[in-house]
């Protein structure tokens, strides 16, 4: 299995950081993966636990430790690091705690890796995209967040549930916050072609009524409280999904994902960072698109970003 050229950091060996790792590992996302983190003890047993397998996953080597320095030379930095949501905690209310640990973080990681994209996968992910960009001092395109990607990866996997039709067939959105004010794009969202809305059940009758819709919507945005509340964390799917938008880097391959960056402008909106389907390739994100929406999912969009902008004002950012 050949993997993508370059050199994967991923900062934090918690579940969701070595799930990263695991995930990279398996689908050949970078030739060379590191996983770093401050529990020397944590991050050499989760080490040796991945390279025991590597016989099994291909081209990929993986190594790492406590040093800041093993981030030397990478294209692409995962950031997983930091306090771990609660059950029946806000991703928001998590916000203070990282925005510290990233200000000590980030500055150790740019003397090493000046010209890696940056990835944020802790959470609240958005407002410390925000943080993140601001401490950097990077362009917003090479600081963005995994966002959205895994909601809409849970959006599109209940939709297709629904209606017994390949995941891959099914082409619809998450975006704005990655936790309570984000929403699906049911205007542009389509299964096979055909618009969501006018999607018809084998006896001719609507398949996704307003209430349908609604239960959806709310289905996918409580899913990580419920994986939080059986298990203590998610960390698989989030796993694939920042291992994707790895790939989607290393490989340059322009792909469309709800990655969150900073926006300048896009439907008036500045400085606040949320997910809307972007451009991502070589260098990180290279274009945030402005897709159809109506006037209800307009405002739900403004309403997130006032959400998300109150909270990093609130850390000073």
């Amino acid at each position: 299995m050949a993997a993508h050229a370059g050199k994967l950091v991923v900062v934090g060996a918690g579940a969701v950081g070595s799930s990263v790792a695991y995930a990279a590992l398996i689908r050949g996302s970078a030739r060379e993966v590191v996983l770093t983190d401050i529990d020397e003890a944590k991050v050499e047993a989760e080490v040796l636990d991945l390279a025991h397998g590597t016989q099994f996953t291909g081209a990929s080597s993986i190594t790492g430790g406590t040093d800041t320095a093993l981030a030397a030379g990478a294209d692409i930095v995962v950031i997983t690091a930091g306090a771990k949501q609660r059950p029946g905690q806000s991703r928001l209310e998590l916000a203070g705690t990282n925005a510290r640990i990233l200000e000590r973080l980030l500055p150790a990681m740019l003397e090493h890796a000046p010209d890696a994209v940056y990835v944020l996968v802790t959470n609240p992910c958005d407002v410390l995209t925000v943080a993140a960009q601001s401490i950097a001092g990077l362009p917003a395109g090479r600081v963005f967040a995994s966002g959205t990607v895994l909601d809409t990866s849970r959006l599109r996997w209940l939709l297709g549930e629904r209606i017994g039709v390949s995941r891959a067939s099914v082409h619809a959105y998450i975006v704005g916050e990655h936790g309570d004010t984000e929403f699906p794009l049911w205007t542009c969202a389509t299964i096979g072609g055909v618009p969501l809305r006018d999607w018809v059940g084998p006896d001719g009758s609507a398949a996704f009524t307003p209430d349908v819709l609604d239960g959806l919507a709310r289905e996918v945005r409580t899913a990580a409280y419920r994986v939080i509340a059986g298990k203590g964390a998610t960390n698989y799917a989030i796993g694939l999904s920042a291992a994707r938008i790895v790939e989607a880097v290393l490989g340059r391959e322009d792909a469309v994902l709800p990655v969150s960056t900073v926006l300048d402008g896009q439907y008036g909106i500045r400085e606040v960072a949320l997910s809307l389907p972007s451009v991502v390739g070589a260098g990180g994100v290279r274009r945030v698109l402005e897709v159809p929406m109506d006037d209800g999912e307009l405002a739900r969009l403004s309403h997130s970003a006032e959400a998300l902008r109150a909270s990093a004002q609130s850390l000073g950012y």
